[in-house]
């Protein structure tokens, strides 16, 4: 199983076609990698995609980097190929396009099981689908399931919605599939942003994802990393304050009071819990570009 400890502020997709493209990324200060075999390569390159993400993956040279790589579905002509080659690569993860259920699930697990796949390998699916908003508890409750990924321009598309700067038309469907993640313990990733000319739109919706709950946000380009991560990065305000609550809660304990205070303020497990969480992102995203 992957640490989950190790951020996920900023998943980048890579088009495993392009060779150039994967030896950069191991100089990327991303936190996540997904190797594209699917909408990213032409169908004439699926085949040099596939062979180059597995070499990558083998190569090694990531760094704390969690590398995946999303399969083409299998309902396509390269689905089971690219199934059996990424069994046998073991990457940390493989991304999913297009579950719709539990049954799709199913039989991506069967398919990975005869091709020999490690126990270890762990599942994001993407929810892209209405019917996937609509199972997202189901999906996630799997135990080989470690994250969402969503994927909004797909949902966009197949819900006849109007692509607008603050997504109002998918807010609640991004809200369902957040809870859904939440209420089975796994993390979950947001869209896209398509336009990679505008920072200050981008920026936003890092900043709508980061108030909505999300754990970090998909890329398609390497100049969204450093926003990206800044924007899932706490602040050294809050960094400040997460010391804070830990020390008072600590020196309370240790004084047997049942009660802390930080700045007037009455102190519970649940301040506790979320300080304790800020300093690990703290800690662990300063491990990522190793």
């Amino acid at each position: 199983m992957i640490d989950g400890t190790r951020p996920v502020r900023s998943v980048l997709y890579m088009p495993a076609a392009n060779a150039r493209a994967i030896e950069k990324a191991r100089t990327i200060s991303c936190d996540a990698l997904i190797l594209d075999l699917e909408d990213a390569v032409a169908p004439d390159a699926k085949d040099l995609a596939r062979h180059q993400a597995v070499d990558a993956v083998r190569a090694g040279g990531f760094g704390n980097r969690i590398v995946t790589i999303r399969c083409n579905g299998l309902d396509t002509p390269w689905g089971a190929d690219d199934i059996a080659a990424i069994a046998a690569a073991t990457p940390d993860a493989i991304v999913l396009p297009k579950i719709a259920d539990t049954d799709d699930l199913a039989r991506y697990k069967a398919a990975l099981a005869a091709a020999g796949a490690d126990d270890t390998l762990r599942l994001w699916p993407m929810i892209e689908l209405p019917s996937a908003i609509l199972t997202a508890r189901d999906i996630g409750a799997d135990p080989d399931v470690d994250v969402f990924v969503m994927g909004t321009n797909d949902l966009t598309l197949e819900l006849r919605a109007t692509a607008v700067t603050g997504r109002a038309p998918i807010v609640p469907h991004l809200a369902h599939a957040l809870l859904a993640a939440r209420a089975c313990g796994i993390r979950i990733v947001d869209g896209v942003f398509n336009d990679i000319g505008d920072l200050d739109g981008f920026v936003a919706e890092c900043r709508q994802g980061v108030d909505m709950g999300f754990d970090g946000k998909t890329l398609i380009h390497p100049s969204q990393v450093a926003p990206c991560n800044t924007a899932w990065a706490p602040t050294d305000t809050e960094i400040a304050h997460a010391h804070k609550v830990i020390e008072a809660y600590d020196a309370a304990t240790a004084a047997g009071r049942g009660v802390a205070t930080v700045d007037g303020r009455m102190i519970e497990n649940l301040h506790v819990e979320i300080a304790r969480r800020v300093l690990s992102v703290t800690d662990a995203s300063t491990t990522t570009s190793g």
